[in-house]
């Protein structure tokens, strides 16, 4: 199709303009690696059509490590931190830009000597026996991401800029109104800050220096619809939820009130037919995706997660049930408000614990989230490594897990903003945790826990940390922990800052 021809020829001129490779005899004791193309449509949030793409992509997985490769890291920011930055430009009202590098790997020096095989469809006439020694990276080597990452750090730097010790995903400039935060993922750049001007110097820079893609304010972003307006940013993965319910066969279906029947055990070893285990895996792994806009599936989603080596059907039922829950909410989302410009949001956190609510081993599930303001930043449900004696003990283990969240969350909005952040406060539901936590009371009764988990009553002593009781009625930890009656999940459901959105609402 002209299409592809055309877009394999793009391809091409990007790599030999790029100086990517030079043609060479393949030197004795050496290999060439092969090379192939990969085709791929590019579509906007709607599901049109962007752009056909391209990419020649070398067969990496023939790489030795120590002969064709060293080191492979390559940081990106995490969604945490990005839903961190999306948060903090609502609250100033700064407009959230985003721009692509083109073929990022082909600017990734190369440190090791490889050779590749000349692309099929392009080997040159006259020397049809040579290989192509690669002066820079190509996709699908193993060392591609860590060479491009190391270039686009050093350009960053060269340009200003400062890289988050919290973050190495992150880096940021300037002071104030002037301040620029942006956030790398691979070759997605996220751009943030008070002045446009300065925005808009910084988005020339990089065009001087790469081949770009500016793609204007962010609406779309690794599967996350973004929406920015004068009320502030949401953030929903609708189109997302559509195609996993269309990829499971339930587009249609009857939807349920909540994700999963309250007070449901299922056991690892059940006596119920076995059911496609790629399949379980797959549909659940498209959960765990959606949860990055998602924290009421948080628990459901994390519960069905611990029987993915033998599922059956009792496990298949509740999988069906938490997408059935999800054909009801397809449109719920993350609103984060404008908030009041001359005050830093506050920072604050929850979290919560069952006792033993796991049949098969007896450990609890801990459940931890923060705001920045009204809008969650960062949550987590997931069951403890350890067998918890008590409930003061088991709550003590969540608020020490929530601790280092909220003291690393902390320190990367200080990062972010160049602002000494005030210690985040965590409410705890269970006094006996908090006696804990801020005395070494019940020692006999609590000598045996792991010393890691004392690292709260630390942060608590150095004032990195203000635990403070709540009522177990207002703790929003509690969706987190176990499966609710409809009653208490709506109602923890909107308190979290879950948003229903009308279509034409977010615009």
């Amino acid at each position: 199709a002209p299409e592809w021809q055309r877009a394999m020829k793009e391809e091409m001129d990007a790599i030999i303009g790029n100086g990517t490779w030079s043609l060479t005899e393949l030197p004795a004791g050496h290999r060439a690696i092969g090379l192939k193309s990969v085709y791929k449509v590019k579509r906007d949030q709607r599901g049109a059509i962007v752009r056909h793409k391209a990419r020649l992509v070398a067969k990496g997985y023939v790489q030795r490590q120590g002969v064709d490769f060293e080191e492979v890291f390559a940081p990106v920011a995490r969604l945490e931190s990005v839903r961190l930055m999306l948060a903090i430009a609502a609250h100033w009202s700064w407009p959230v830009h985003h721009m692509d590098v083109k073929s990022a790997f082909l600017n990734g020096d190369l440190k090791e000597e490889v050779y590749v095989a000349q692309p099929p469809g392009f080997v040159d006439k006259h020397s049809p026996g040579k290989v192509l020694r690669l002066h820079k990276a190509l996709y699908g080597l193993r060392q591609a991401p860590r060479a491009w990452n190391v270039k686009l750090d050093a350009t960053l730097l060269s340009l200003g800029f400062r890289r988050s010790e919290n973050e190495h995903g992150v880096y940021t400039r300037g002071r104030g109104q002037k301040r620029l935060i942006v956030g790398i993922y691979v070759d997605d750049l996220i751009i943030t800050g008070g002045d446009v001007d300065e925005l808009q110097a910084f988005k020339d820079d990089m065009k001087a220096r790469f081949q770009m893609s500016d793609l204007g304010a962010l609406s779309y972003y690794l599967g996350i619809e973004v929406h920015q307006a004068r009320s502030g940013i949401t953030i929903s993965q609708e189109r997302y939820a559509l195609k996993l319910l269309e990829r499971a066969g339930m587009l249609g279906c009857n939807p349920t009130s909540t994700p999963m029947e309250p007070r449901l055990k299922l056991l690892k070893e059940s006596t119920a037919a076995p059911v496609d285990a790629t399949n379980y895996r797959s549909i659940v792994g498209g959960l765990r995706y959606l949860l990055h806009t998602r924290p009421d599936l948080s628990f459901s989603v994390g519960y069905v997660s611990r029987f993915m080596e033998a599922p059956t059907e009792e496990h298949q039922a509740a999988v069906k049930r938490i997408l059935r829950y999800l054909a009801g909410t397809v449109r719920l989302g993350i609103h984060y408000k404008t908030g009041n410009k001359k005050e830093l949001p506050l920072l604050h956190g929850f979290s919560d614990s069952d006792l033993a609510g796991d049949v098969n081993d007896r450990k609890s599930t801990g459940g931890v989230i923060y705001f920045l303001g009204d809008g969650p930043i960062s949550w987590q449900s997931s069951k403890q490594k350890v067998v918890a004696l008590s409930s003061c003990e088991a709550e003590y283990i969540a608020a020490a897990t929530a601790t280092c969240q909220g003291v690393w969350l902390a320190r990367l909005l200080t990062d972010l903003l160049n602002v000494e952040a005030r210690a985040p406060t965590l409410r705890v539901d269970n006094k006996s945790a908090i006696s804990l936590i801020k005395n070494p009371v019940h020692h006999d009764r609590t000598k045996h826990i792991d010393v890691k988990y004392h690292y709260v009553r630390e942060c608590a002593e150095g004032g990195l940390i203000d635990v403070q009781f709540i009522r177990t009625a207002e703790q929003l930890g509690d969706i987190l922990t176990k499966a609710l009656g409809r009653l208490k999940y709506e109602e923890l459901k909107s308190k979290i800052g879950l948003t229903k959105f009308l279509p034409g609402s977010r615009a």
